[in-house]
């Protein structure tokens, strides 16, 4: 059963959803309301052009573990020419902006300006990032210059990257840009890529899926 949410912060139990995941409408994109529904497993999405803000939370969750990203042999030659360079939280708004920018038109696209200014919130209060992928465009007399081509940006909280989007302007570079994230968090303690979605893309990556009750106790927090 899907609930109407209201001012009060609180989410029902995403066992008593929708068969889909949904569980929730309504409510609000403030940052207490997302960092609880983050710390839960419940994410927003809903088209950005009409309707209610709606919550989901799959009961299949899936992951990808940061050891098990899969490399593949062409990747592996693409990330030793050196034609790209990736950094973290270099340009957020550019990332976000252009995920945005190349699904606005699409019937079902959900990344609108409510959303956008959400979680450039977020990432102002430090609970959101980016991963930036940048093609090397030979020397000037300034040095070196780059041009953005791609990369992803999601929620973190404790030891778990929350994705939500991803663009590429060039071949390969969102796939670039979750590799190094993948790479970045095994070195640094992290457990859990949530990739919301299963998609090709992402099980090609490693993605597979585990249970919610799986997932809730590897971010570190008490099912519902």
């Amino acid at each position: 059963m899907v609930r109407q949410l209201n001012k009060r912060l609180w989410f029902p139990d995403p066992h008593d959803g929708d068969s889909d995941g949904c569980i929730a409408v309504g409510g609000d994109l403030s940052v207490d309301r997302l960092l609880l529904a983050y710390q839960n497993g419940i994410f927003p999405w809903f088209p950005c052009h009409e309707g209610d803000i709606e919550w989901y939370c799959p009961l299949q969750r899936f992951v990808i573990f940061p050891p098990e990203i899969h490399i593949s042999h062409s990747m592996r030659t693409l990330m030793n020419k050196g034609t790209y360079s990736v950094s973290i939280n270099k340009a957020f708004d550019t990332v976000i902006d252009t995920c945005s920018r190349l699904r606005i038109d699409e019937p079902m696209a959900w990344l609108g300006p409510q959303m956008t200014a959400a979680y450039k919130e977020l990432h102002r209060q430090g609970f959101a990032a980016s991963v930036e992928v940048w093609q090397k465009a030979g020397d000037d007399e300034t040095g070196q210059r780059e041009t953005f081509v791609g990369g992803l940006y999601g929620v973190t909280i404790g030891n778990a990257f929350f994705g939500e989007s991803m663009c590429s302007l060039a071949p390969n570079a969102s796939k670039l840009a979750l590799i190094h994230l993948a790479q970045v968090m095994e070195q640094n303690g992290g457990r859990l890529i949530d990739c919301q979605f299963k998609t090709s893309h992402l099980e090609s990556m490693g993605g597979r899926f585990i249970s919610y009750e799986e997932y809730m106790k590897i971010i570190g927090q008490k099912p519902f």
